[in-house]
């Protein structure tokens, strides 16, 4: 299992519920298991942002979802929160340990832990922390889609 994890900022001038209503419209499309959390903090920078988590079951998978993001049926969703965004970083992720599905709580590291579920970094495409450890509370973390 692996998942594309891809984090991002709404651009100053679109207002926090038009934009969170453009992410949860491209989520609803989209044919695999997803979320969108709000995020008090990143886990890089001490500024807001979302964390949108997209599971496929392997590469030939993360293709189909890259091309499917943007198809005809897809694309007006996916540019219309494309447009709300100002930055955009991202990673590919495999599940070691736990549950297959976009954790509501999570922990970023640098080094593995034995005990909780566990995501690890694959590919980066921006200063991703090498691992997603699973579990205690959602703190400064919302649910959007």
């Amino acid at each position: 299992m692996l998942a594309y994890v891809f984090w991002h900022q709404r651009a100053g001038d679109v207002e926090r519920d038009d934009y969170e209503d453009r992410l949860r419209a491209f989520h609803a499309e989209v044919d695999v298991p997803s979320a969108c959390f709000r995020l008090h903090l990143l886990p890089w920078r001490h500024e807001e942002g979302y964390e949108d988590w997209y599971l496929v079951d392997d590469w030939t998978a993360v293709g189909a979802l890259n091309a499917a993001a943007v198809d005809a049926v897809r694309r007006p969703s996916h540019d219309a929160a494309a447009a709300g965004s100002s930055h955009g970083w991202g990673g590919i992720y495999r599940l070691v340990r736990g549950d297959p599905e976009p954790p509501a709580a999570v922990r970023w590291s640098h080094t593995p832990e034995s005990g909780p579920d566990m995501w690890q970094r694959q590919m980066v495409l921006g200063p991703a922390p090498e691992y997603c450890l699973v579990g205690g509370e959602p703190s400064g973390r919302v649910r959007v889609a």
